[in-house]
């Protein structure tokens, strides 16, 4: 009922820039806060940036700075703008969103399937 897709993803220098787009369709009442998490080779997932409905937002210390996440509300989309890439942020960078569907009284989780982001010369 719901779909998370990522887009933006791929293969950029270190110290390059990348902008990664997620947007969810499907019968949505409302989204409440928006995450992209990432999972390097032979690592743990793990969270690098959140925002909230509202718009407040939180960093892993790894990336403060230097990625930079935003939502456009009317277009159920989260955006995460990386600058300054280095080779550690290789990754596949899943969006995650606690959405509510229309006629359900409660929020679900759902995951995007992911898309790939390579630093590396």
């Amino acid at each position: 009922q719901v779909q998370l897709v990522e887009s933006g993803g791929g293969l950029v220098q270190p110290g390059g820039s990348l902008r990664l787009s997620c947007a969810a369709s499907g019968s949505i009442f409302g989204i409440n806060t928006m995450t992209w998490y990432r999972q390097a080779p032979g690592k743990e997932r793990e969270l690098a940036a959140t925002i909230t409905s509202a718009g407040s937002t939180n960093y892993a210390e790894s990336v403060k700075g230097r990625f930079t996440i935003s939502r456009d509300n009317a277009k159920n989309t989260v955006y995460l703008q990386m600058n300054s890439l280095k080779p550690e942020d290789t990754a596949v960078y899943y969006c995650n969103a606690d959405v509510r569907i229309r006629l359900w009284p409660s929020y679900r989780n759902y995951w995007g399937q992911g898309t790939q982001v390579t630093v590396s010369s």
